[in-house]
């Protein structure tokens, strides 16, 4: 079996192909290590150009696009390896960027998902949103990285050159163990896209496995490439997604509390949207908590199942304290500056 797949989903991403699959053969090309294309019914010459250009790359070509969550759950479902590494089409991979993860990763069995450190393309001395290095949550569902608290990136001074346990790992670079992706169920397809690899990794949190960063593996990520950031369906997807977050893996002692005061504060950021006349994105808040309580019926029964399943609830990679309380009323604007006891 093959020890390694390197999976990059695909959609009309041919310019990305083009400027990044050059790096993905170069620094891939090693024992054990396959790389596969996924194409999410691209309607652009990605699937030719793969065909032409990279005949040694594995092909998956689908009908339509399923999204990142379920392309991948397709994608995987056809993969047999060890380990998954799922990747981004807008990634720059660097020089040994897998053996590290991989040989940490073998050290102990129990870390199922693990990241690179992601950098800015553009900026390469940033670290970049999706990820930077390593992903945490707070109590009322904020996510944010060691490097990225809400917009504010911080410049890359060997502050996180570590190897660290983290609470999620992004998707635009997740190492992944085969067996334990499926065990959990792969990604909730529910989702779409955005935060369904935080969800993935709550779940395995919940039955005491670990997810992990290495600093010394490093890419680059453009990042933006399918929705830009301010897009009214990124904003939709983000806070429907969040509240699905939530709702499924929330301990039981603090769950109709935390939803409460989340609702709240989705209020606030809808009246910010109204009077900073973003009425596009104050209406994709509103489509996004209409979704939320559609979906209740088969949320609760996704909470009743993660219930069942879970080992552990408490983390101490889920920030106790009100990150936006932190980060707009304390000043709390890098990851160093948190406090993380009470």
């Amino acid at each position: 079996m093959i020890k390694t797949s390197v999976v990059i989903l695909n959609w009309n991403g041919k310019h990305f192909l083009e400027k990044f699959l050059p790096s993905v053969v170069r620094y891939s090309a090693i024992p054990g290590v396959q790389i596969v294309v996924a194409d999410n019914g691209s309607t652009d010459d990605s699937i030719p150009f793969i065909e032409n250009r990279y005949p040694e790359i594995k092909l998956l070509a689908f009908d339509r696009n399923y999204g990142f969550a379920e392309g991948y759950n397709k994608a995987l479902q056809q993969i047999e390896s060890e380990y998954y590494i799922l990747l981004n089409s807008d990634v720059e991979v660097t020089k040994s960027w897998i053996d590290p993860i991989i040989e940490l990763m073998d050290s102990d069995k129990k870390i199922a998902a693990c990241m690179p450190k992601i950098m800015d393309y553009n900026n390469r001395n940033s670290f970049e949103y999706a990820g930077a290095s390593g992903g945490y949550i707070d109590k009322f569902g904020y996510t944010f990285c060691r490097g990225r608290i809400f917009n504010v990136l911080e410049e890359d001074q060997g502050v996180y050159n570590d190897q660290k346990e983290i609470f999620w790992a992004t998707g635009a670079s997740l190492f992944i163990r085969s067996k334990e992706f499926h065990l959990v169920g792969g990604f909730d397809a529910r989702f779409f896209a955005h935060m369904e690899e935080i969800d993935l990794c709550w779940r395995l949190k919940n039955r005491e496995y670990k997810v992990f960063y290495s600093g010394e593996s490093k890419v680059y990520h453009v990042g933006g490439g399918a929705l830009p950031m301010n897009h009214p369906k990124k904003t939709y997807l983000n806070f429907r997604n969040n509240l699905y977050l939530l709702y499924k893996n929330l301990p039981p002692e603090n769950f109709g509390r935390i939803i409460m005061i989340r609702f709240l504060l989705d209020g606030i950021a809808m009246l910010k949207f109204l009077v900073s006349f973003e009425f596009s994105n104050f209406l994709s808040v509103i489509k996004a908590h209409l979704s939320f309580f559609q979906s209740l019926k088969v949320l609760k029964s996704d909470r009743s199942k993660n219930l069942k399943e879970a080992v552990v609830f408490n983390h101490p990679e889920i920030y106790s304290r009100s990150l936006v309380w932190d980060f707009f009323f304390r000043n709390k604007k890098r990851f160093t500056d948190l406090l993380w006891t009470d």
